[in-house]
């Protein structure tokens, strides 16, 4: 007997995408080629050969110069040389410079850092306000700069929300803090190979990028910074990549990850196309098929395409978990995020949903679907014919999990 497999649609490209065939072929060559991109035999030199010519890939593909790609072993990595390294460097240039200015909305890849840097290095943290949006008040930005700029050592927004979805306004917090000589770095793990980014254009100091979110291997990434900028280093040993970043180098990912960036930023416009399309039928379908759902971050419809991502649609639904959400599309096939983090077992709201000024309650009914280069219109049919259903179990367990049901003998509802 034949069993027909039950349909997946994958619906997580935020957390990681698949591996393109151009990034599994580059990895896969350069592991049977051995070699310490540190050594000075022929081997090794063949490996640094890989090394410098990723390099100067991913410069290309990022409008950035070679010389300002460091190599690290992924975005987590490189946020954190980012937060750390430049705080160390300007308090010691300048112990008067205490001040980290992040938004409320950043990935905690950069909140845990700089949050570590208030308990351990002396740092104050001013955490910048967000929109409903989720897109940064930039005018809070300028008023904290006005009356704080010399005691600010550094400014980190991101260049797109993970959770929402929202495109920040880099150009802004550049033009902001350059008065005052504040160095920007921006955390664009979810941008980098979705919409356009020009490091040099930009502005910025310093940029984050992670190879898994685009197309590339997990543990390898970038951070892009300036030749000028100081950073103190985190981690120390063998003085790796201009004596910042200590480590041999992986040069199998990292000639995966420079094809996986060629290749994103080549097919970026199709694939933008195309994944706008998919995302706006998903929007639309879920507010047709579930009227109570609401729509977070920017609202294609109404703000435009520019403001979100090509891929991101994020939901809450009143009155579910979003673990029961999730648990019950993934046995339905469909595999996404909720909008919560899970603390020592207890779902927590997740910040970026409270920052916008939603309520907990309904911060914990979020959803996160993001759209990737392998995704179809198979996937959005799956959701779209599994979702009211699950929302219909969802919403009935809560209910029951709040001791609400219906009396039999009333037919009101009653507390029990």
């Amino acid at each position: 007997m034949t069993v027909t497999p039950t349909p997946t649609a994958y619906l997580d490209h935020a957390a990681t995408t698949p591996m393109s065939p151009a990034a599994i072929e580059a990895f896969t060559d350069q592991l049977a080629v051995a070699g310490n991109p540190s050594s000075l035999h022929s081997a090794g030199r063949a490996a640094r050969r890989v090394v410098e010519e990723s390099r100067e890939q991913v410069a290309a593909a990022l409008g950035a110069r070679p010389s300002e790609v460091i190599f690290t072993g992924g975005g987590t990595e490189a946020d954190n040389l980012a937060i750390k390294g430049l705080f160390w460097s300007r308090r010691v240039a300048n112990p008067q410079r205490r001040r980290i200015l992040v938004s409320a909305v950043e990935h905690h890849a950069v909140l845990d850092p700089a949050f570590w840097m208030a308990e351990h290095a002396g740092a104050e943290i001013v955490l910048l306000a967000v929109d409903s949006r989720g897109v940064l008040d930039v005018e809070a930005l300028r008023a904290e700069l006005a009356a704080h700029g010399p005691e600010t050592a550094l400014i980190s927004v991101m260049w797109a929300n993970n959770e929402l979805g929202a495109i920040q306004p880099i150009a802004d917090v550049v033009a902001a803090a350059r008065p005052f000589g504040v160095p920007v770095h921006s955390d664009a793990v979810q941008a980098a190979g979705q919409i356009p980014v020009d490091f040099a254009a930009s502005g910025l100091d310093a940029l984050t990028l992670t190879a898994h979110k685009l197309g590339g291997p997990v543990g390898v990434g970038a951070l892009l910074a300036r030749r000028d900028l100081a950073l103190t280093p985190v981690l120390h040993g063998g003085g790796q990549e201009r004596g910042v970043r200590s480590g041999t180098l992986d040069a199998a990912g990292i000639r995966s990850f420079a094809a996986a960036l060629t290749e994103a930023v080549a097919l970026m416009p199709a694939t933008t196309a195309r994944l706008v399309a998919l995302r706006d039928r998903l929007i639309a379908g879920v507010r047709d098929r579930v009227p109570t759902a609401t729509l977070r971050g920017p609202d294609p419809a109404a703000d435009g395409a520019g403001l979100r991502l090509p891929g991101n649609a994020h939901f809450t639904f009143a009155g579910c978990e979003g673990d029961s959400l999730l648990y019950l599309l993934d046995s339905a096939g469909v595999q996404c995020s909720t909008g919560s983090a899970c603390q020592a077992g207890v779902p927590q709201p997740s910040h970026v949903l409270l920052a916008t000024g939603v309520g907990e309650e309904d911060a914990r009914g979020a959803l996160r679907f993001s759209l990737g280069h392998i995704s179809t219109d198979a996937d959005v049919d799956l959701l779209l014919s599994v979702l009211p259903g699950v929302v219909d179990r969802a919403t009935a367990a809560g209910l029951a999990s709040a001791g609400i049901g219906l009396s039999r003998n009333r037919g009101t509802q009653e507390v029990r």
